[in-house]
């Protein structure tokens, strides 16, 4: 059969063809496979691991419990009683002994016990630090005022001083807006000394409070209330207008305070949150039992804060990370707790005088106050700082000027605790969160240790967060839920400063999602996550993107939301290789998932040389807004956004267009260059064109983006292919595309 030539239009042809077609956003490329047959019962994967314990036991006058053996502990896990393969005692204080096995029973020492087989790994690989090994210790500080930060450096100060040891690795780091690294790990206690100066007299981004001003403006507000009560009759008609006009104002103010307050709390929490993450992945390499002391004057751990934060307590458990809090604040005047209790007691004394005066109104500024407080009491030092220690085995050190006793207390536990091994009953990666208590057969003793762990797989390349730990547990299951349909694409992009970009995307069809109605108001609320681990080709993570959805709707706008559809969108950047993206939807409702796999390649860059991005099909194009056209993104196409097809038809009788868009870097942009389209159906070649190459952008490279008419295909599928060359060699991408009546 003879070729047909195909009839291109201009890019304008392509985007008012495809912006008339109808339909949700649709992205990606690098097709993903649809679901297959109903399977047998999902099996979670398993794995031959120990969990190990660290244990710091302490009698009723605070001092260390050195004679412990492994009959003594008992170790529960859920609630079910483990077996202890082992117990090891470290021990670096100087002139005392180094770390050696302590016997399993009062007649003989322990041996490790062989792992049994199919038993699971938990939080972080059964590696323990060798005998003498120095004792690792990060000092973070947090945005701290003036005075705490010199508290702070006074109480870190005891330990360089004091409590240092030859070999000690110490690293000091900062968090404000983002983490800074004021000293990496050293042995160099001048080095540490001089980071420590620095974080004692940095300047921080002004999370300037107003909370004082809000106050001020809500009594002035009150006040207001009362004087208007007051002010009946004819003649004071004039003076309560003037009242109530100041009131209003004053509202107004209060309301924008808030509102900035609010968002700033969150970015504040995120900013800390963010930080300790990043410190505590970058310890879980290093072997044994690791000390993050974390200066805080308290954590905004917000509603929207608190999933991150159970992150960091998940990350640092399996890392083997204990965080030992210290409320830099010290003995304060006004404590975060009496602040918050103000505002709580001015908002009930408010509710008051409305009721007093026959005003039922709940709504606004006053509900607004009292979830603020919620929001604000988990600043108090003893609830957020405090159950980060808790749960990771360190403690809280409070209410306080001198930290040097409880920086004692940090030291001994460095210097000396137990290790206790176990391995599972429970042998799978379900991504549950299990719960780990362990008991000591000696009244009066305290136990200090972490509290838990979720049962996913250990070797992630970056902490796993909350949400993540379920879906990616059904990523490990045999086989793989296919509840709903879902898309999955992954193109490259070879940007001159990131050449190894790969945008990636997840759609879902907004109608599989299932809402449930609020307790209160009358709306709805979807709960859901998105979680894309990409392998290299040895199996390993290179990376993981993932986005928690909490979406919200009055009730009748929930068919609204059903009918459109949600588009993921992350961008990973990737050295050259082979990968596959792994896809997993989890409906956290109606615990149900779907998953999606697709492989995709990062050509290697040669500085100069020709590259090729993925080919795209086009779905359809935005129109971008002002603000968005700042933004650099490799599927923006002058003013508009351009959408990848995830591999739906073309249905002719629609738009009997294919639209498609890739970029070209390198000597492949030179005036005059040219490239060849070819669609093929199986080996056959069923038309060609080719196209001039668009001139380089400010970005150097070429963007190319046109429509090819489908008009006279058979229903079917086919391959879109093209083909750029220049004097040394030719670079060929391919698609995929469906022709449909």
């Amino acid at each position: 059969m003879r070729e047909r030539k195909l009839t291109r239009s201009l890019a304008t042809l392509l985007l008012s063809a495809l912006a008339a077609g109808p339909g949700p956003l649709r992205p990606a490329l690098a097709w993903a496979q649809a679901p297959g047959p109903a399977s047998p019962p999902p099996v979670f994967g398993t794995q031959t691991a120990a969990v190990v314990v660290d244990v710091v036991v302490r009698d009723k006058k605070g001092n260390l419990v050195r004679d412990l053996t492994a009959a003594d502990f008992t170790v529960l896990e859920d609630g079910v009683a483990q077996t202890v393969d082992s117990l090891r005692v470290v021990d670096t204080a100087p002139a005392a002994r180094q770390e050696d096995a302590a016997p399993a029973a009062a007649a003989a020492p322990a041996a490790p016990a062989a792992p049994r087989a199919g038993a699971t790994v938990a939080p972080a690989p059964a590696k323990a630090a060798p005998a003498g090994a120095p004792a690792i210790i990060a000092f973070v500080f947090d945005r701290l005022s003036p005075n705490a930060r010199k508290t702070a450096e006074k109480a870190a100060l005891s330990y360089t001083d004091r409590g240092h040891m030859e070999g000690d690795l110490v690293a000091v780091f900062s968090i404000d807006l983002a983490l800074r690294t004021l000293q990496p790990f050293t042995n160099d206690m001048a080095a540490v000394k001089a980071a420590l100066s620095r974080a004692a007299t940095q300047g921080n981004t002004a999370f300037a409070s107003e909370r004082e001003e809000a106050r001020k403006r809500t009594e002035d507000t009150s006040r207001a209330d009362d004087t208007l009560a007051g002010l009946t009759g004819p003649a004071n008609q004039a003076a309560a207008s003037l009242v109530a006009a100041q009131q209003a104002f004053d509202q107004v103010q209060v309301n924008m305070i808030r509102t900035f307050d609010a968002l700033e709390r969150d970015q504040q929490g995120y900013a800390t949150t963010n930080g300790l993450l990043a410190v505590v992945n970058g310890l879980k390499a290093i072997p044994g039992r690791k000390t993050v002391v974390f200066f805080s004057e308290g954590m905004a751990i917000t509603a929207n804060v608190a999933a991150q934060f159970r992150s960091v307590i998940s990350s640092a458990n399996r890392a083997n990370v204990s965080v030992y809090a210290i409320d830099a604040g010290g003995l304060r005047t006004e404590s975060g707790t009496n602040e918050a209790r103000e505002e709580l007691a001015q908002s009930t004394q408010r509710r008051a005088a409305q009721e007093g005066r026959g005003d039922s109104r709940t709504a606004g500024a006053l509900t607004r106050g009292l979830e603020r407080n919620e929001d604000f009491l988990r600043l108090n030092p003893e609830s957020g700082l405090g159950q980060l220690a808790d749960e990771t085995g360190g403690f809280l050190v409070r209410d306080t000027n001198d930290a040097t006793p409880g920086f004692r207390r940090i030291q001994e536990d460095m210097r000396f605790h137990y290790l206790v091994s176990y391995t599972p009953t429970n042998m799978s990666f379900d991504g549950r969160y299990r719960t780990i208590a362990v008991k000591v057969a000696r009244p009066g003793v305290t136990v200090q240790t972490r509290k838990g762990y979720y049962a996913v797989r250990p070797e992630y390349a970056v902490p796993v967060r909350t949400y993540e730990a379920p879906a990616l547990a059904l990523l490990d299951r045999t086989p793989r839920p296919e509840a709903f349909a879902m898309k999955l694409g992954a193109l490259s992009f070879p940007e001159n400063d990131r050449p190894g970009l790969v945008p990636v995307l997840v759609e879902i069809p907004g109608n599989t999602m299932a809402w449930a109605p609020e307790r209160t108001g009358g709306g709805a609320h979807a709960q859901f996550a998105v979680v894309v681990r990409i392998k290299d080709e040895r199996g390993r993570e290179a990376d993981r993107l993932s986005q928690e959805y909490s979406l919200k709707a009055a009730a009748d706008k929930v068919p609204q939301a059903r009918a459109g559809a949600v588009l993921f969108y992350r961008e990973a950047d990737l050295s050259p290789g082979r990968y596959t993206a792994e896809a997993v939807a989890y409906d956290a409702i109606a615990q149900t998932a779907s998953t999606r796999t697709a492989a995709f390649d990062v050509p290697k860059a040669t500085p100069g040389g020709l590259r090729l991005s993925s080919l795209m099909v086009v779905s359809r194009a935005e129109k971008l807004t002002p603000a968005e056209l700042t933004g650099k993104s490799p599927l923006h196409y002058g003013e508009v956004m351009l959408y990848p097809n995830l591999g739906t038809p073309l249905r002719k009788s629609v738009a009997p267009v294919l639209g498609f868009f890739f970029s070209v870097y390198g000597k492949g942009t030179a005036p005059g260059q040219r490239a060849t389209l070819e669609i093929q159906q199986g080996s056959k070649v069923v038309g060609t064109t080719t196209t001039e190459l668009g001139a380089p952008d400010a970005h150097g490279r070429s963007q190319n983006a046109g429509a090819l008419s489908v008009g006279s295909l058979a229903p079917g599928a086919y391959t879109l292919k093209v083909s750029v060359a220049d004097g040394q060699g030719m670079q060929t991408r391919e698609a995929a595309f469906t022709v449909a009546e």
